[in-house]
């Protein structure tokens, strides 16, 4: 079960960094304490404000996105709360940055009303000034209030009680109420019971066998929060502030109640029970937790699966070192010479690994704190008994859960790096050949596309691991690693196929022609088109052992094709026009089909 520390950043406010006060729901869905909305406020001239952009009624079309297509990650539909200003640029009033490293505006300094205005009533806040705008702190998206100011602004009572609670289970610790004397810390709480108990009373009131047994027990911060679960609030309207909120409109995804209906705000709009749709959206909300929850263990076990391939890499390294150490120690002095060299390899293979897989550590770690911190959020929401408080927030929840769960899709919870050293020394005729001394095979190569070597009609994306071309003849890019010994496996996925454009995949020399397709000179072998289209796989093997290169296409294999007499560095290359996208995969293991010295000699040469 994951602690409730992981929830405080959803209750910080993101502008002072501090835990929400008194917050309101801003027409994107993200929340702010209230003083934080004046503080930000920012008094833009008449002429950027036209009476157009300010509310005027209810729904959707009160909305003027004026620079939807920058600011704005929602759809009308999505922004519905049809009470406040329009969506208006940003003002050019320069940034600055909140405590937690939200950038926000600062406010502009007002002109101080004249003397004959009204008379302020003690105690109340100053009045807005007139065409203030406020910008998201958190999307930058931003608004003209009206007449109403921040009154407009529905509060958000769920996460003003959800912050409350949690404050409160972090005052004091609870103590045990069956100690005799001096009672100790709780550390369960019974939810049948009832009661909070602490190591030694719980062994000895409360066995976990019999009828007992069943009885589930919870942290005791967890069980306060249960005993102090609020009574279900009757909310009012903010438009007519004597009626209460009963039903909810669906086109503008905010609760109303009957005078809004009388007065024809939402005639047109489909209306229904207030609790109704309370109870399906916290059916919706945690039926995407479930599986927002199954991300989070298959993430937690992933964690456990790195922190012991960590393990696993030190044991191989050290134990690879002592092995090259020992075999070098046994040669000649110039074998010593040598030995540094080796060992600086190894070592540079064993810090690469140590690296890759610290980085995805560091990677998970945070995801998943982010993923648990939601997931404490939402069901904190899920208890809270305001029907339309929960509605003013549970869209933008099921959409931040969905999100969330998309960004453990396939490949996040795969090792990016073995654990193995796939480094063989061959010490038999290390005498003869000292200087030539060498780690037999490489089975696995990281490298990506050579933006320098390629043509300049080559178009990269995607950290150099995607190409295309802006040209419609066929241009050569190379990889950025060169290849004279061991057996390597590379794959390229076609992204985009028109036309039939005849792309070309294999290998070449350095000094190979850039402007025609590959494998038309004597410096490159390569397959051309046959039987690609888009989302085809392409495989890449080349055998020095053997001097093979293999072909696959969505992994079967094309044939062999025999290759002899190379010296020198090969690259792995491709030629493409502008009608074919290519990303490059590498890191990849020998394909299990395949063995060092027994592929099929009779193949072509292109």
């Amino acid at each position: 079960m994951a602690t409730m520390d992981e929830m405080e950043e959803e209750l910080k406010c993101p502008v002072c960094g501090s835990f929400y006060r008194e917050p309101i729901i801003l027409p994107c869905s993200h929340n702010i304490c209230l003083a934080c909305a004046r503080n930000i406020l920012v008094q833009t001239p008449d002429a950027e404000s036209p009476q157009s952009s300010r509310a005027s009624g209810s729904g959707v079309s009160d909305y003027d996105y004026l620079d939807l297509d920058k600011m704005s990650l929602y759809s009308e539909a999505d922004s519905g709360y049809g009470s406040y200003g329009g969506f208006v640029s940003a003002p050019t009033t320069p940034c600055q940055k909140s405590p937690n490293g939200v950038r926000v505006f600062p406010p502009s300094v007002p002109q101080p009303p004249p003397q004959h205005h009204l008379l302020q009533h003690p105690g109340s806040l100053p009045p807005i000034p007139r065409n203030s705008c406020i910008t998201c702190p958190q999307c930058h998206r931003s608004l003209i209030l009206d007449e109403r100011g921040l009154r407009g602004f529905a509060k958000n009572r769920v996460l003003e009680g959800v912050v409350d609670r949690y404050q409160q289970s972090k005052a004091a610790a609870l103590k045990c109420q069956l100690c005799e004397k001096s009672p100790k810390e709780a550390t369960v709480m019974c939810e049948q019971c009832d009661v909070f108990y602490c190591d030694s009373c719980r062994l000895r009131c409360h066995p976990p066998r019999g009828p007992l047994a069943k009885h589930r027990l919870v942290p005791p911060a967890q069980g306060r929060i249960s005993r102090r679960a609020s009574p279900r609030k009757i909310s009012t309207c903010t438009e007519h502030e004597l009626e209460n909120l009963s039903m909810y409109c669906v086109q503008c995804k905010m609760p109303v109640c009957y005078q809004c209906l009388e007065e024809g705000k939402h005639g047109t709009h489909e209306v229904k029970a207030l609790g109704a749709m309370w109870k399906l959206h916290k059916g919706q909300l945690s039926q995407a937790l479930t599986g927002l929850s199954d991300r989070a263990t298959e993430a937690k076990e992933f964690l456990v699966q790195l922190r012991n391939m960590v393990q696993h890499i030190q044991e191989n390294g050290v134990e690879f070192e002592a092995c090259l150490v020992a075999q070098c120690d046994a040669l000649i002095e110039a074998l010593n010479r040598r030995k540094a060299q080796l060992l600086s390899r190894v070592n540079k293979e064993h810090e690469h690994k140590l690296m890759v897989v610290r980085d995805q550590i560091s990677h998970c770690t945070v995801k998943l704190r982010q993923t648990t911190g939601l997931m404490e959020y939402c069901l904190e929401v899920i208890k809270e008994n305001d029907p339309s408080g929960f509605l003013q927030i549970s869209d933008a929840l099921i959409r931040r859960v969905h999100m969330t769960e998309s960004q453990w899709g396939k490949g996040t919870l795969t090792p990016r790096m073995t654990s193995d050293f796939d480094l063989t020394l061959d010490s038999g005729p290390l005498l003869q050949t000292i200087h030539q001394l060498d780690f037999v095979q490489m089975k696995v190569a990281w490298f990506t596309f050579d933006p320098v070597s390629a043509h300049p009609d080559i178009i990269f994306s995607n950290n150099n691991l995607t190409v295309t071309c802006s040209s419609y003849d066929d241009r050569v890019v190379l990889g950025s690693a060169a290849f004279s010994r061991g057996v390597h496996y590379w794959e390229m996925t076609v992204d985009r196929y028109d036309n039939h454009p005849d792309p070309t995949f294999g290998v070449a020399r350095g000094d190979v022609l850039k402007d025609v397709m590959l494998g038309k000179d004597d410096k490159a072998w390569a397959m051309t088109d046959g039987g690609i289209s888009k989302g085809a796989t392409i495989g890449v093997l080349l055998d020095f052992t053997r001097g093979l290169l293999i072909f696959l296409i969505n992994d079967e294999q094309q044939g062999p094709v025999a290759f002899e007499g190379l010296e020198g560095n090969y690259y792995p290359a491709i030629s493409l026009n502008r009608n074919v996208q290519v990303t490059l995969h590498t890191g990849l293991p020998i394909p299990d089909f395949y063995t060092p010295g027994e592929a099929d000699p009779n193949g072509s040469v292109c």
